[in-house]
């Protein structure tokens, strides 16, 4: 089903789960969060990956696959700058772009998330321990990705997601998963991309 999204272009994807803390600081920002705030408004944006271009200014290249954002927390200061936290709830496809006045907007394509299949649930539980380890390695570097004593939820969708979002990697990785076809293809990406980064902070660590 279409439906009309504004979007916030950013330089790292979000993916579902993710909690996303922003300071908008953009005259056009501002006003997106000004219909977010407004009564009745549904306070959710889509947010894209730029894939080429910058954050500020506009005339970036986006990706097309992206995540709706809910916002869960915001203030407006005393200089008309917004603080906010959103959450990332689901995926999108972007069938068309709008003219980007006042804000990116487009039209979008909501993609649910497959029932779960329980085949995938062994390879569930080898990714938790894959993603706590590569965590653990990750804080011994002392880079800032988050502890490996994360909870993880019991609904294996959710949980699937939730490794995607706290998995040390970067952001073209990180658009590959939302990207991926599948749920499936989705955790098979996630496992090597896990493996991979794994051997650089292992070697990292060697050489440290």
């Amino acid at each position: 089903m279409s439906r009309y999204l504004p979007v916030f272009p950013l330089g790292s994807p979000l993916v579902p789960t993710q909690i996303l803390p922003l300071h908008v600081f953009e005259d056009r920002y501002r006003l997106l969060m000004e219909t977010l705030t407004a009564f009745g408004s549904s306070a959710e944006m889509g947010v894209v990956m730029i894939e080429r271009g910058s954050e500020v200014g506009g005339g970036d290249q986006r990706a097309t696959v992206g995540t709706v954002a809910h916002l869960i927390e915001s203030e407006r200061l005393g200089d008309g700058r917004w603080v906010a936290i959103f959450v990332g709830s689901h995926r999108f496809s972007v069938e068309r772009w709008l003219d980007d006045d006042p804000y990116p907007q487009a039209i979008v394509e909501e993609r649910a998330d497959e029932d779960w299949d329980p085949a995938d649930g062994p390879l569930l539980d080898a990714l938790e321990l894959s993603v706590r380890h590569a965590l653990s390695l990750a804080g011994e570097l002392g880079e800032q990705v988050g502890g490996p004593g994360f909870p993880l939820s019991d609904q294996p969708v959710v949980a699937a997601w939730e490794l995607c979002a706290r998995a040390p990697l970067g952001p073209l990785d990180r658009q590959g998963l939302l990207s991926a076809p599948s749920r499936h293809d989705r955790l098979l990406l996630l496992d090597r991309l896990v493996r991979d980064a794994t051997a650089l902070l292992a070697f990292r660590l060697e050489g440290r």
